[in-house]
């Protein structure tokens, strides 16, 4: 059985940014959690450590249980949120609602952060196109890219767009309340490095957006 991390490690890996995965810590305890597969140091300067992704299951462990809870079509949220960092809003009556100032910097942090991520993990230090992160949380980086670009997530309150999983691999569904909302999603999302595709529910007639993160 693998050993669990040691209380300063878990603090390093509690720590991590919650957009990039970014740890920070001494060199020994980043060169233990190196060895256990728990980190990976980037090859280019300045030679940054990040979670892998067994990594990101320690750290999202302790908050999972309320999450795993939530029905599968519900809003995706962030496991760190309850410790009072960024969360990703996909959209639903129950992620806390306003657009403030405050929020607006939030958002614009996270969104640098996760450009910052993609030059530093894409193989040719592109940054517009997804990254290994977004791809392992689709539901969260889709809907960062979204109210990056001024988008309103959905509420109790108003309607705005929603983001949910699906059972395809590597694949989002994103609602807009309307044809022309839906289309401005599209375009936000391709520039953002997804290729996004118009569909059609059979049943409902509801039209939405199948997105998937860009390869080349």
């Amino acid at each position: 059985m693998t050993r669990a991390p040691s209380a300063a490690q878990r603090r390093v890996i509690d720590g991590a940014d919650p957009v990039t995965g970014r740890v920070r810590g001494t060199e020994a305890q980043l060169a233990a959690l190196l060895r256990r597969g728990l980190v990976f140091r980037h090859p280019r300067p300045p030679h940054a450590y990040f979670l892998t992704p067994a990594g990101h299951r320690i750290r999202e462990a302790a908050d999972a249980a309320p999450a795993d809870a939530a029905p599968a079509d519900g809003p995706v949220a962030d496991p760190a949120a309850g410790a009072g960092v960024f969360a990703a809003r996909a959209g639903g009556a129950d992620e806390a609602a306003g657009a403030g100032p405050a929020r607006v910097r939030e958002v614009h942090s996270a969104w640098q952060g996760l450009l910052e991520l993609r030059r530093m993990t894409n193989a040719d230090g592109a940054a517009d196109r997804p990254c290994g992160w977004e791809r392992a949380h689709l539901v969260r980086a889709a809907a960062l890219a979204l109210e990056a670009a001024g988008h309103r997530p959905a509420d109790g309150r108003a309607d705005g767009y929603r983001v949910r999983a699906t059972p395809q691999p590597e694949a989002v569904a994103v609602y807009a309340p309307d044809a022309r909302a839906l289309a401005d999603c599209a375009a936000t999302l391709e520039r953002a490095g997804w290729q996004p595709g118009e569909y059609t529910e059979p049943r409902t007639g509801t039209r939405y957006l199948l997105a998937s993160p860009r390869r080349v």
